[in-house]
C-alpha cells in the first residue's frame, strides 16, 4: 500500500510541476501589463491573447492557418524522415558510401536552413514548393546526423552474436541495428520536428498568404497585438502537440525493442 502511494505521488509530481511552472508563467504574464510593469499595448494580459485566439477561432482564421502551416510542415518532414533515415544508415553501414557523401552533407549541413530561403524562392518560387523544400532541408540532418550515431555506436558485441547465430545482413538489420539505434534516431526526429517548424514560420513570413507565420506578421503590422501573441501560442501548442505524438511513438517503439 505504501508503495502504491508512493507511486502515485511520483505520477502526481511529475504531472504537477510542468503545470505548476506553466502556470506561474501564465499569471506572471496576466498580472505585469495589468499592474503597468510592461507596456500593456505591447504585452496585452494572456486573458486578452486568450479572447482574441477564440475569436479567431470562432471566424475560421486560426483553423486555417494552422492547417495551413500543419500541412506544409508533415509533408516537408515526412519527406525528410523517409529520405534521411535511409542516407544515414548507408553512410553509418556502408564505408565508401560515406567517403563519397560526407564531403557534401558537411558543407550543406553546415549552412542554416534560413540562409538559404532567397535561394529557394529564387529557384522554386514564393509558393508551396520552397516553403516544403526548406522545410524538407531544414528536418534532413539532424535525423541523418542521429541515426548515423545510432547506427555506428550499437553494441558491437550484439552484432557478432547475431552473426554468429547466422543472421542474415537484413535481419540483422531488423532485429539487431534498427531497435538499438532507435533511441538516437528519435532524438534526430524530435529535433528536426521543432526545427522544421521554426523554418516553416519564419518562411511564411515572407511571401505567404496564409499560416501561421502570415497570420503572425499581418497581425503585427495592422497593430492587431492580441491576435499577434495568439498566433505565437498556436505555434507553441503546435510544437507540444508534435512532441507528444513523437514521444508516444518512440515509447511503444521502445517497449517492442526491450521485448
Amino acid at each position: 500500500m505504501r508503495a502504491l502511494l508512493s507511486g502515485l505521488g511520483r505520477l502526481a509530481w511529475r504531472i504537477g510541476k510542468p503545470t505548476i511552472v506553466i502556470g506561474l508563467f501564465l499569471a506572471v504574464w496576466e498580472a505585469a501589463p495589468r499592474l503597468g510593469l510592461v507596456d500593456e499595448v505591447f504585452l496585452p494580459p494572456f486573458s486578452t491573447v486568450v479572447q482574441a485566439g477564440l475569436e479567431l477561432v470562432r471566424n475560421g482564421q486560426m483553423w486555417d492557418n494552422v492547417s495551413t502551416s500543419v500541412t506544409r510542415s508533415l509533408i516537408g518532414f515526412g519527406i525528410a524522415l523517409i529520405t534521411a533515415i535511409p542516407v544515414g544508415v548507408a553512410i553509418a553501414w556502408y564505408k565508401p558510401i560515406a567517403e563519397f557523401l560526407n564531403p557534401v552533407l558537411e558543407l550543406f549541413r553546415n549552412t542554416a536552413a534560413l540562409a538559404l530561403l532567397p535561394v529557394f524562392i529564387l529557384i522554386l518560387g514564393i509558393g508551396e514548393t520552397s516553403k516544403i523544400a526548406l522545410v524538407v532541408y531544414a528536418g534532413f540532418f539532424p535525423i541523418l546526423l542521429n541515426t548515423i550515431s545510432g547506427v555506428r555506436t550499437v553494441d558491437p558485441l550484439l552484432i557478432k552474436s547475431a552473426v554468429s547465430l547466422g543472421f542474415s545482413p537484413l535481419r540483422l538489420f531488423q532485429k539487431v541495428i534498427l531497435p538499438a539505434a532507435v533511441p538516437s534516431i528519435f532524438t534526430g526526429i524530435r529535433m528536426a520536428a521543432s526545427g522544421s517548424i521554426l523554418v516553416l514560420i519564419a518562411a511564411e513570413m515572407f511571401g505567404a498568404r496564409a499560416g501561421l507565420g502570415y497570420l503572425i506578421t499581418a497581425a503585427q503590422q495592422n497593430f492587431q497585438i492580441p491576435d499577434m501573441y495568439a498566433g505565437i501560442v498556436a505555434i507553441a501548442l503546435v510544437g507540444l502537440a508534435y512532441n507528444g505524438v513523437l514521444v508516444a511513438i518512440e515509447r511503444r517503439l521502445s517497449r517492442w525493442r526491450a521485448h
